[in-house]
């Protein structure tokens, strides 16, 4: 089920910024009992990322009750909650009394437990990522780079593709932040320049130093990754992906 702006099932104007542009932000979260797993940090992420391309965030009130209502009927789900920019005319100059789009929908829960036994195995992508210090760390809706480099397999068994940006600098996976740990500290890519920030990465980020865990955040390249101990993909909302190989 999905709610647009309140409605149930509605639909999307061929105009909305969001579709022409990519002009908005999203958030994907997992839900138990119609509650929203670590809500908190979710909005206070999105109130972030809002901020960042002047969207007026809806208050949380609302986004709480829409997510009540689309996952009724699924016991355990993933939310996605999307915000656009809104209809408007051709170009890209915002217009003026734009009126945000707001969508709430939700699917049943992936089954990705086998990764937790068997590993996962993974690809580096031939894609390489651009740099750009404003939308760095920002979950917006363009995210064509992720698109181009998931075509580039087909093999099932390969679960995700490591991601560069045009340095040769690790990002992270096509769907997940990457974590490597070696010599007792937990490393992770630095992100000021391009990847997604997200609640997950932050949540394991501080679980890590509660734990007495050095964290370091820094550029990572590929010989950084194969010489770790162990290297580990974090979705926003599933359970780690340990990594069995990299080819």
């Amino acid at each position: 089920m999905w709610l647009i702006n309140g409605q149930a099932n509605a639909s999307i104007s061929p105009f909305d910024r969001g579709l022409a542009y990519g002009d908005g932000v999203f958030r994907t979260l997992k839900t138990g009992g119609g509650k929203p797993h670590w809500w908190a940090d979710h909005y206070t992420k999105l109130a972030h990322d809002c901020v960042a391309l002047k969207l007026a965030c809806p208050a949380q009130p609302l986004l709480l009750a829409e997510i009540e209502i689309v996952t009724r009927e699924v016991a355990d789900a993933v939310v996605k909650l999307t915000l656009t920019r809104g209809p408007g005319l051709r170009g890209y100059a915002l217009p003026d009394g734009a009126s945000p789009t707001r969508i709430v929908a939700a699917t049943p829960l992936p089954d990705y437990a086998h990764y937790e036994t068997h590993g996962v195995s993974v690809r580096l992508c031939a894609l390489r990522l651009a740099r750009q210090a404003k939308l760095a760390g920002i979950k917006h809706l363009n995210r064509l780079e992720n698109v181009l480099a998931r075509q580039e397999w087909a093999d099932p068994n390969i679960a995700e593709g490591l991601l560069c940006d045009d340095t040769g600098a690790v990002i992270g996976g096509t769907m997940t932040n990457l974590f490597a740990m070696r010599g007792g500290q937990l490393f992770t890519p630095d992100l000021s320049l391009s990847g997604i920030n997200g609640v997950t990465r932050a949540r394991v980020l501080r679980a890590a130093k509660l734990h007495g865990i050095n964290v370091r955040i820094e550029r990572l390249e590929t010989a950084d990754i194969l010489a770790a101990d162990e290297i580990f993909f974090r979705q926003q909302h599933c359970e780690p992906l340990a990594c069995r190989a990299l080819g």
